[in-house]
């Protein structure tokens, strides 16, 4: 969901709270208890600066309608007058207070998982740079990352989902400094039968930002990679991330010169694209073709 999407959300709850109260409501101190859901929303989802700027409207909101109930003696629901004023203010202010204080905590939240994430990035890259010193070889994990993010891009995956697969990249050539997949396990809390087993279910990865949960939801990445490899486009229920991969390799492969005879990029790239259906999953081809064959159509034009 976009953020434009949220905060229409959000607009749209404050106008249905403050006509569906202001219609039903028997009690100004009832009603002006549900103006805090939308804070919160802000809260959590924004931040600070959003759930205080919320906190505000809603303030303004409840003063707005009640100035035009005063126009209307007949449509008499509950209005300012007919409470202590000093109770509104208590409750304005108290309003105020829980979304400065609930978008101080997200922020701060937020702040930590982005240092947790870039901790973890940043132990990747670590251990990718000893990979290649150790190998003496190209850096091919850097250029199937580059290739993976453009067709990432392309498709429209989130910057989290783009970072699940970038370390999923780096992740999978440890194996190189004899650290096995089993390793990749214990420190995901999972097993092998387990991943697979969650494909066959359609299972969601957790959410959660934590290392470990970061990896659990790495290595399905990695898993599903290699049962395309096995199996092809007919493999179902794999992470997209794992289609992504599967392309991107495949491309890195045909046009480097370590696996043979290299192919020139427009060789390659129909090599994909004949794939499709059967090696590779048509929609990741559709986007590759978007991301790497129309950009050198154009550029020869």
């Amino acid at each position: 969901m976009s953020k434009f999407t949220k905060e229409l959300g959000l607009l749209l709850s404050l106008f249905l709270i403050a006509a569906a109260l202001q219609s039903f409501a028997q009690s100004l101190p009832m009603a002006l208890c549900f103006y805090f859901l939308p804070t919160l929303y802000s809260a959590y989802f924004f931040g600070r600066r959003h759930a205080t700027l919320t906190a505000f409207a809603c303030v303004f909101l409840v003063i707005l309608l009640d100035y035009f109930n005063s126009l209307f003696p007949n449509h008499h629901v509950a209005i300012l007058p007919q409470e202590r004023l000093f109770n509104f203010a208590i409750w304005a202010g108290i309003l105020a207070v829980t979304g400065y204080a609930m978008g101080t905590l997200y922020e701060r939240a937020q702040g930590m998982t982005n240092d947790l994430r870039n901790s973890f990035s940043s132990l990747l890259l670590v251990l990718q740079h000893v990979i290649v010193s150790e190998k003496r070889t190209d850096n091919e994990s850097q250029r199937v990352i580059d290739v993976s993010t453009k067709i990432a891009e392309t498709m429209s995956l989130g910057s989290d989902r783009i970072e699940l697969l970038r370390s999923a990249i780096l992740l999978r050539d440890l194996s190189e400094l004899g650290i096995s997949n089993d390793t990749l396990y214990k420190a995901a809390d999972v097993t092998h039968a387990e991943v697979v087993a969650s494909f066959e279910k359609e299972k969601v990865a957790p959410r959660t930002e934590s290392v470990g949960n970061a990896v659990r939801r790495i290595v399905p990445i990695i898993v599903a990679a290699q049962i395309l490899q096995d199996q092809g486009a007919r493999a179902s229920n794999v992470p997209i991330e794992a289609h992504i991969l599967t392309v991107a390799d495949a491309y890195q492969k045909l046009t480097n010169s370590s696996y043979g005879n290299p192919l020139s990029p427009q060789k390659a790239e129909e090599e994909i694209i004949a794939g499709a259906g059967s090696k590779f999953d048509p929609g990741v081809v559709e986007a590759f073709k978007k991301a790497f064959c129309e950009r050198a159509r154009g550029a020869n034009a």
